[in-house]
């Protein structure tokens, strides 16, 4: 029998405790999981590759089946062909989500009719977190210490604070 891969990509900048929980399901589901910080290119990063792996497998260690690789510059279809993976994993916040998330996983299907998204809902104390608004609200002085790990609530500000 052959095992389940499955793919979590997205660009985690930062990592929220959202993202974490979907690790932690999509782990239940797979032999195999990996996750994967990528390029988008809408997109602004603060953190690097190397500080969103530390990030994470800081968060995940004691998932044995999970593993940080590096999707930058990677088509997402292209990175799941190289692991074996044939699962993508995607998470929806709120039905706003469902649009761009459903269109993700058509294109993905166009580039490689191998590949299943597997649509995760967000649970609901996490459904109003984005990496983009924990930006926002850390560079503005909120506390963010529920919606991300400790150390990434630090870094945001150290960095935020730079600009």
């Amino acid at each position: 029998m052959s095992q389940k891969i499955g793919l979590y990509a997205g660009s985690f900048d930062p990592i929220t405790n959202g993202h974490l929980d979907v690790i932690r399901r999509a782990a239940r589901l797979f032999d195999k999981l990996y996750v994967a910080p990528m390029t988008n290119t809408s997109k602004d990063y603060l953190f690097t590759y190397e500080e969103k792996k530390t990030f994470i497998e800081s968060e995940i260690a004691d998932l044995t089946n999970v593993v940080v690789i590096n999707g930058k510059n990677e088509l997402s279809t292209k990175l799941a062909e190289k692991v074996g993976a044939h699962f993508m994993i995607r998470s929806m916040r709120n039905p706003d989500d469902f649009g761009y998330e459903s269109g993700v996983a058509s294109i993905n299907k166009v580039l490689d009719k191998n590949i299943e998204t597997i649509f995760l809902l967000a649970n609901d104390k996490y459904a109003t977190i984005s990496s983009s608004m924990m930006k926002e609200v850390a560079k503005f002085g909120g506390d963010i210490s529920e919606f991300v790990p400790k150390a990434v609530a630090t870094e945001l500000v150290k960095k935020l604070r730079r600009e």
